[in-house]
């Protein structure tokens, strides 16, 4: 075996399985936050295919928040945000209906950002360059042999697929982003449940000049039901890029070897309504319209984790799984980062399981047409952890709230405030630290967060009138904040805490509630408060 991967040589402190949107999402998480990681991907590179087209409010309040939001925009699609009905693609729309992405004036009316329709494999490079230019590093042609934990860490056996080499690598933890077959999850010995499935679908990737040809702009899905054709067309790229899908059957004795190109070529003329297109096959690709959820989202030693399709796989229906993804991504790699510092407790990361599997669950559930029946906004943006300290373990539940609400737990609402002369939303002031927002008569809670940051703790306070300019009416509306009132928001932009009023002891009222959202008991507070601590080694391996 080949030593000179090993750990104490070039070990990274965290090893991410895979580099589509879930993993290169978390490992940019951490990268960000100075944290060591290492991505490997059996593939040669990053997807290049389109996949999923859809990146929702939040997603994009997200790429905002890393900087990155304009260069994804750049690859981003003209098309309608609806699913529309027609017997061919040129014909007449029968029905156009919302598939449950908002409009831009119902996401710009709650967030500072809106939906964007781009191919993942446009995204998918924005995402491995901000990792790079972040100090991440990304093993491509490389592949996972042989995965096993211990109380201190994790030993991965990888290797390069286009060498043939094997090398070894030592981590702290590793998050499996490998996909539905997930390596990572098999060796860390977590199941996989099956919530359903809505057949079996073949995709055909071609390139013909259809959106001046149908003569109005696209929808981000256009079903037509021509009964020998009858599929789903989506635009996947800015020049005329389009993925045709309809159903298939396998189980009858059909194969990949019927879908020849000429073959390809007539059903997509066919179903277009166009006898005359000349349509450029690209790929043919096969898939399942199923769900899955793993049974844990957390190996039982506490050493490994999951994303994405390796966590919970939806159906692309209402275009929320890699969105689902990305946002569990940033939920874990935030809490990894803020324990390898030593600025929280272990037990933070159980809150990612506690928070993220019910919300995987949910999306997968709706995907299959079961589920909550919140509008698409609502389950975007309304998600609401429930997190109650108890003698510093932290139990949670997850539902659906309001979309610009302030209840504790939910997403921290967006306002556009003023800050250095700069208007700026609040989305943007929570990125890498505690924040603490205040009412105009917040002097006792700066000096606590002060006392609380001069320790050590990544922490910044916030009080409208003073630091931030805002029509103080809205701001207190949004945030449900008397003047004397103060709110703690989380790294993610998720509210933990409210006070109300005036304390006899600001600075120790504070530094309860910093212990509560970071998963430390009050005792542990100094050690948690100045960095010190370093994250518990649980005796619980499988």
């Amino acid at each position: 075996m080949d030593q000179s991967n090993v750990a104490g040589v070039d070990g990274p402190e965290v090893l991410v399985v895979g580099a589509g949107p879930a993993g290169l999402a978390a490992a940019l998480t951490l990268a960000r936050a100075g944290i060591d990681v290492l991505v490997v991907e059996r593939h040669a590179g990053t997807s290049p295919f389109p996949k999923s087209t859809g990146l929702s409010t939040r997603t994009m309040e997200l790429l905002r928040t890393w900087g990155l939001e304009q260069r994804v925009r750049a690859g981003a699609m003209r098309v309608r945000p609806l699913l529309t009905f027609s017997r061919t693609l040129a014909g007449p729309v029968r029905e156009a209906v919302h598939f449950g992405y908002p409009s831009e004036e119902q996401a710009l009316a709650v967030s500072p950002s809106s939906p964007c329709y781009c191919p993942q494999d446009h995204l998918e490079p924005v995402l491995l360059d901000s990792l790079r230019s972040h100090g991440g590093r990304v093993r491509f042609s490389t592949e996972l042999t042989a995965l096993s934990t211990d109380w201190a860490g994790i030993t991965a056996e990888l290797r390069d697929r286009i060498s043939g080499r094997r090398s070894q690598v030592r981590a702290r933890y590793v998050i499996g982003a490998d996909g539905p077959s997930s390596a990572v999850r098999s060796a860390l010995g977590i199941a996989a449940a099956d919530l359903g499935s809505l057949g079996e679908f073949v995709s055909v990737i071609f390139r013909a000049e259809l959106t001046r040809r149908i003569g109005r702009m696209p929808a981000a899905l256009n079903a037509v039901e021509i009964p020998e054709a009858a599929g789903l067309f989506v635009p996947t790229s800015t020049d005329d890029r389009w993925v045709y899908a309809r159903q298939w059957h396998p189980d009858l004795g059909e194969t990949l070897a019927d879908w020849q190109p000429a073959r390809c070529a007539e059903q997509v003329c066919l179903a277009a309504g166009l006898p005359d297109l000349r349509p450029q096959i690209l790929a043919v690709l096969p898939f399942t319209m199923g769900g899955h959820l793993a049974t844990a989202f957390r190996s039982s030693c506490g050493r490994g984790f999951l994303v994405g399709d390796a966590a919970h796989r939806a159906t692309p229906e209402g275009g929320i799984g890699m969105n689902t993804a990305i946002h569990a991504a940033h939920n874990l790699g935030w809490k990894l980062a803020w324990v390898l510092h030593g600025h929280a407790g272990e037990v933070l990361l159980d809150s990612y399981q506690d928070e993220r599997r019910p919300v995987g669950s949910d999306n997968v559930l709706r995907s299959l047409g079961r589920g909550s029946d919140a509008d698409g906004l609502t389950v975007d943006l309304g998600v609401r952890y429930s997190s109650a300290v108890l003698d510093g373990g932290i139990r949670h539940s997850t539902a659906h709230g309001t979309v610009n609400g302030a209840g504790i737990g939910g997403r921290a609402p967006h306002a556009w405030v003023r800050r250095a002369g700069t208007h700026i939303s609040t989305i943007d002031l929570f990125d890498g630290q505690l924040t603490v927002l205040t009412g105009r008569d917040g002097a006792h809670w700066r000096r606590a967060t002060d006392a609380l940051a001069a320790g050590g703790l990544p922490i910044a306070g916030y009080s409208v009138g003073r630091d931030l300019g805002e029509d103080y009416g809205r701001f207190a509306l949004d945030y449900q904040l008397g003047e004397g009132d103060a709110v703690l928001v989380r790294p993610d932009g998720f509210l933990a805490w409210r006070h109300g009023g005036r304390v006899a002891d600001a600075t120790a009222t504070l530094r309860r509630a910093v212990c509560g959202a970071l998963g430390r008991a009050e005792v542990d507070s100094r050690a948690v408060l100045n960095g010190s601590e370093q994250p518990c080694r649980r005796p619980r391996c499988a």
